[in-house]
């Protein structure tokens, strides 16, 4: 069996997620699609303290970039090249992933709850008011049904009405699909077939394992070497086949990724491993590459895929990392959004940073270092900094006293 150091992991890791790719002085659409190629998926969150969560890894791996560029991929029909779907979680995903899904769709399908059957003519409703009205919020739709929105005081933080509730039931189990999102991040359903290129419909259904197998494939593509258990969180899989007993409806049809690995093993696309400090075993892909150096310098999003699954991150970087958006502030360590700073092939910092939008600053409201960061790491932070802020339209780089790097970052941003 193959052994590899924790620094050939990481140099594959990087490489696989496109931090080795040539960078392009202006990223066209040819490269956003290159750079999904390697994420695999770009998952959505609406916090917006400094920039939407899709926007970030495009950024960190092809430098500044057109946002608009990010629009036309995920619009247009049959030219659409992205589509969100649960495919992490909530994710925007390559178009031609849509018919692995069918069977996750499928298994939320049988897996309705009660309150949902509680109430069939609500989805009939709102099926016929997409059909006529088109791509629609659940607020449009419960305007022209002209329901009271009733609102359950069950669901911490969302409060959701119960037309957003039976619509966001209707897209795991693609009866609609997300056409986009509005101005204020509310999201826009419409019918599959006019979001969705008529290819992708009428592209035959895999089987359980194909599809089980297909996913697995992305992930170690994405990857470059993994633990089972990344290879399954990656598109959020089981680990292991469902036990008969504990199978529940959601269970039904969908395989696992233990059994995906088996069959890409036996391929040979997949090559057992084992990796320095890794108390599991792991999987090479085929096509991995092991570059020599990586010579990246960006900030990562925490829902960046290089560094989402914090097991894997503390394995490969020695990094421990834990967002503290919910976290009371007076207990926060780091800051309310923390990014990882890359430097290399190894996380030499961390950031808590805020877009003041109506000052055009960018806000560093803390700065630490990470054990046994190079001298250069404020240089090179402070050039990164100011990088961001042209991206993000920001004028000015404010960095505020708080965190063992934040002196000489300062005083390096003066100098960029």
């Amino acid at each position: 069996m193959t052994s590899l150091s924790r620094a050939q992991a990481r140099r594959i890791a990087l490489a696989a997620q496109g931090f080795t790719d040539r960078p392009h002085s202006r990223p066209t659409l040819r490269t956003l699609t290159r750079t999904v190629e390697r994420t695999g998926v770009l998952q959505v969150d609406s916090v917006n303290v400094l920039q939407r969560a899709h926007y970030m890894p495009l950024y960190a791996r092809m430098g500044p970039y057109d946002v608009d560029l990010l629009r036309r991929a995920s619009s247009g029909g049959e030219q659409r090249r992205l589509v969100e779907y649960w495919a992490h979680v909530q994710a925007l995903m390559p178009v031609e992933l849509w018919p692995f899904m069918q069977h996750r769709m499928a298994s939320y399908r049988a897996g309705r709850g009660k309150w949902f059957q509680a109430i069939p003519d609500l989805e009939r409703e709102i099926r016929a008011v997409i059909t006529e009205r088109g791509a629609s919020t659940s607020r449009q739709v419960a305007e022209v049904l002209s329901r009271e929105a009733h609102r359950s005081k069950d669901h911490w933080g969302w409060n959701w009405s119960d037309e957003r509730k039976v619509l966001d039931h209707m897209f795991t189990c693609g009866e609609v699909a997300i056409a986009g999102r509005n101005q204020q991040f509310e999201v826009v359903y419409d019918l599959p077939e006019r979001v969705l290129p008529s290819a992708v419909l009428a592209a035959p259904e895999p089987s359980p394992i194909e599809a089980a197998v297909e996913l697995v494939r992305r992930a170690a593509r994405s990857h470059g070497v993994a633990t089972a258990s990344c290879l399954a969180d990656y598109y959020r899989m089981r680990v292991q086949p469902a036990r008969a007993a504990a199978a529940d409806a959601s269970d039904a049809g969908l395989a696992s990724a233990q059994e995906a690995i088996h069959v890409l093993v036996d391929s040979g696309e997949l090559l057992p491993v084992a990796v320095e400090g890794w108390k599991r075993p792991a999987y090479l892909h085929a096509g991995a590459k092991l570059p020599r150096k990586v010579s990246a310098r960006t900030v990562l999003s925490p829902f960046d895929p290089l560094v989402w699954e914090r097991e894997r991150t503390e394995r490969l970087f020695d990094f421990s990392y834990r967002i503290e958006i919910y976290v009371p502030a007076a207990k926060r360590v780091h800051g309310y959004y923390v990014l990882p700073f890359l430097l290399g092939d190894r996380i030499v910092a961390r950031v808590d940073l805020k877009a003041d939008r109506a000052a055009r600053r960018l806000l560093v409201k803390a700065a630490h270092a990470e054990p046994g960061a190079p001298t250069e790491t404020a240089a090179e932070l402070a050039v990164e900094l100011r990088r961001l802020a042209g991206w993000l339209a920001l004028d000015e780089v404010v960095v505020e006293p708080r965190g063992d790097l934040a002196p000489g970052l300062g005083a390096e941003v003066l100098l960029t």
